[in-house]
């Protein structure tokens, strides 16, 4: 891992030009690194901002700018260290040279996320907040973004130790039991023991039950739209992504390729997917386009079933219905707006929902529907507390040896049998918030911060 004891020096704002750009400094000699740039005799005052004319450049040249250096000392501060951030303006020029004259004043360049880590390190925040962290800069949608703050505000951190709290105090009386054995006296009755980690499985059943809603919001999903040709899934892509992306004609078979654009519906990142029609063709690169959009719908995570309410189901609109029946998916009546064929065929027990890609009439309640196929039927705008496939991991970890443990107290065995699977459960939870933990966990979860976070 890195040292700690060293300063260190980054720029904690984004490549380019912009109004502001932010250097931020931290370790044991950060105000006498700040201190140098700007050739000042008096020292900073804590927690006020400076003003100076000028920075003094590596070559102790002046740098031609403003800057307004900002104090925090330990453990006030974001690292727990004291911090110096120093704003200039967002010259890629300025920014830089005052970087140089940090490192060449004796600090060395940062790590990525090594900032964060020094925060970790110096129990500031857990492990959780710190994944947090990362998950916050890199939202994309309103609901990433606020999932990602409730974990850095600590709500999934709180209910991680209040299971670990009530494990523990389990675990303590069962290890009092073992511990005395002479006596014959349990300090808890195996069955209230075995009642106890059952609720604490529940408990845990509930948080994975949340976990898959919260990986669709980490992660995103993908939603495949197929039908067979000429029902109008270019443009439903399009009114969904609000955009001209995909081409439009009557002529059947104009999409042959897959298309895939990033939007944000419902509250969560979407890849959509425009697939060719399907159906039987001797056309070389559209039985490939074919090929393709049955492949997406493999491993799509929901399948839009597009069909056309002005004409008769045919063949392969049956066949579709068929394939996809076993998989999440969503079957949509397109062309409303035109009218519908006779008779309108049912699709019991199938609830269609009835659409018009071109007037944009039922997209709300197909966006719902969409949402409510990712979420196992809950809303996709309660913010899950579980969205990172570490966490669930080792939350499976836990339940099961809490299950173990509970078969053990069930079929009255010593008590140090259960206490090996209630110590392992603890363990996994610890893990979760970086209790316990190994070097190179961090070193995997810090290297995909960015520079000067």
């Amino acid at each position: 891992m890195f040292s700690v004891n060293d300063t260190i020096v980054a720029i904690a704002t984004p490549p380019g030009r912009g109004g502001l750009g932010v250097i931020r400094i931290s370790g044991a000699d950060a105000a006498a690194i700040a201190n140098k740039l700007i050739a000042r005799t008096k020292p900073l005052t804590p927690r006020h901002a400076t003003f100076a004319r000028g920075v003094v450049g590596a070559s102790h040249q002046p740098l031609p700018d403003q800057v307004v250096l900002t104090y925090f000392v330990s453990p006030a501060s974001y690292t727990g260290e004291d911090v110096v951030e120093i704003s200039a303006h967002g010259s890629p020029v300025v920014l830089s040279g005052i970087l140089r004259a940090a490192v060449a004043a004796g600090a060395r360049l940062a790590e990525p996320g090594e900032f964060t880590l020094r925060a970790f390190l110096n129990q500031k925040i857990d492990l959780v907040q710190a994944e947090a962290v990362a998950d916050l800069i890199d939202a994309v949608t309103p609901l990433q973004a606020r999932a990602a703050f409730d974990q850095l505000e600590g709500t999934l951190t709180t209910t991680i130790t209040a299971i670990e709290k009530d494990l523990f105090d389990i675990a303590a009386k069962l290890e009092a039991s073992l511990d005395f054995p002479d006596e014959g006296y349990h300090f808890v009755a195996p069955k209230e023991a075995g009642e106890a980690i059952e609720k604490l499985i529940s408990r845990i059943d509930t948080l994975l039950a949340d976990s898959r809603r919260g990986r669709m919001v980490r992660e995103g999903a993908a939603v495949a739209i197929v039908g067979t040709p000429n029902v109008g899934k270019s443009s439903l892509f399009n009114a969904l992504l609000n955009a001209n992306r995909a081409i439009v004609t009557a002529v059947p078979g104009t999409t042959r390729d897959l298309l895939t654009e990033r939007a944000d519906i419902g509250g969560l990142s979407l890849s959509l997917i425009d697939t060719a029609g399907l159906r039987e063709t001797t056309d070389v690169v559209e039985k490939e386009g074919v090929a393709r959009a049955k492949a997406a719908v493999a491993v799509a995570d929901v399948t839009i079933v597009l069909l056309d309410r002005s004409r008769p189901l045919s063949m392969d609109d049956r066949e579709l219905l068929g394939v996809t029946t076993s998989k999440p998916r969503v079957v949509a009546w397109n062309k409303i707006d035109l009218p519908p064929s006779l008779p309108l065929e049912p699709l019991d027990p199938i609830e269609a929902i009835a659409i018009s890609a071109t007037t944009g009439a039922g997209i709300d309640r197909l966006i719902a529907a969409i949402g409510a196929a990712l979420g196992s039927g809950e809303s996709l705008r309660d913010r899950p507390q579980v969205t990172n496939v570490r966490h669930t991991a080792l939350l499976d970890r836990a339940g099961e040896s809490l299950t173990r443990a509970a078969t053990a107290l069930a079929s009255e065995v010593s008590e140090e049998f259960p206490l090996l699977d209630l110590q392992d459960a603890g363990a996994a939870l610890q893990e979760i918030t970086g209790r316990k933990t190994t070097d190179d966990l961090l070193r995997h979860i810090f290297e995909r911060f960015c520079i000067g976070k």
